[in-house]
């Protein structure tokens, strides 16, 4: 038991980087942990982390060992809920990363809390792209094609990129009828939050078309403050599908260039590989595969 106890309180200190985090997060002093660690590296024969005053790093025989470290630990805690807990309702904290996309989620999100009390979510709201098995989720929600392979994937559902404008901003403007129109227009334009980079118009070009280059009215790297600008009659937007498709309903903005924008993306739900899912984990994965897109 004592190796055991050893070994996850190397994992969570090799994935927090930090003592005090992993004492926090385990219910213990930072001391309890750094003494555990440096027991079992002496009882392993090795040095499985370097240690500065400011930070802890893996070494590479460390590196190696957490992997190891992982799998034991998902074992057991599968064979716990084998004898435990498969015949209970699904229960415990689950550490899950969002995009910012609060129009989409939220309703699924609430839903799923409503009908399982007992799964206590820790939610982190972000749009840069997170490392899920370094930083402890248990799950993400990201567009685009996964490349960790040690990540489980499940898509969720297709969305579609849409320029938008609001009818007081077209009328005071004009309506774009070709791309190239748009370098005489107010373009609100979305940059990521990991790289800084403009996030490129999904816009066809003619052949033999001559380059052009988008304005840059405003830069945000959210996607609901280019939605609110857009709202207030000042520029043209290119926003998700499901963000604006209520505001196109309700007559508060109109889709432009429709024809000419080409581009279709992916949500996927993501979570590190294991031989069996967690109650709570499974029925959060089936539950929002099943909701999130349904309309």
């Amino acid at each position: 038991m004592e190796s055991l106890n050893g070994i996850a309180f190397f994992v969570q200190a090799a994935e927090t980087r930090s003592f005090t985090e992993a004492g926090r997060i385990l219910g213990v002093s930072s001391s309890a942990v750094g003494k555990s660690v440096s027991r079992l590296e002496q009882r392993l024969g090795v040095r499985l982390l370097h240690r500065s005053t400011r930070s802890i790093t893996l070494t590479t025989e460390g590196a190696l060992f957490l992997e190891r470290c992982r799998r034991i630990l998902c074992e057991v805690e599968a064979a716990e809920l084998e004898l435990s807990e498969t015949r209970q309702a699904p229960r415990g904290r689950l550490r899950i990363s969002l995009p910012l996309v609060g129009m989409l989620i939220m309703p699924a999100l609430t839903a799923f809390m409503r009908r399982y009390p007992a799964i206590e979510l820790d939610v982190d709201f972000s749009d840069r792209l997170v490392n899920v098995i370094e930083e402890g989720f248990d799950v993400v929600m990201r567009t685009g094609e996964p490349t960790d392979s040690r990540l489980m994937s499940r898509p969720l559902g297709n969305y579609r990129l849409q320029l938008v404008a609001s009818p007081d901003y077209l009328a005071a403007h004009g309506t774009p009828g070709v791309p190239a129109d748009l370098a005489s227009h107010a373009c609100l334009q979305h940059k990521f939050p990991s790289t800084g980079k403009l996030e490129p118009w999904p816009l066809q070009r003619a052949e033999r078309a001559p380059e052009w280059e988008l304005p840059v009215t405003m830069v945000c790297n959210t996607s609901a403050a280019l939605m609110d600008v857009a709202l207030a009659g000042l520029g043209i937007a290119c926003l998700p599908d499901f963000m604006v498709r209520q505001a196109i309903e309700r007559g508060e903005l109109v889709a432009v260039l429709d024809d000419c924008v080409e581009h279709q993306g992916t949500f996927r739900l993501l979570w590190p590989s294991s031989k069996q899912l967690a109650p709570k984990l499974r029925v959060f994965i089936d539950f929002v595969v099943e909701t999130l897109f349904k309309r």
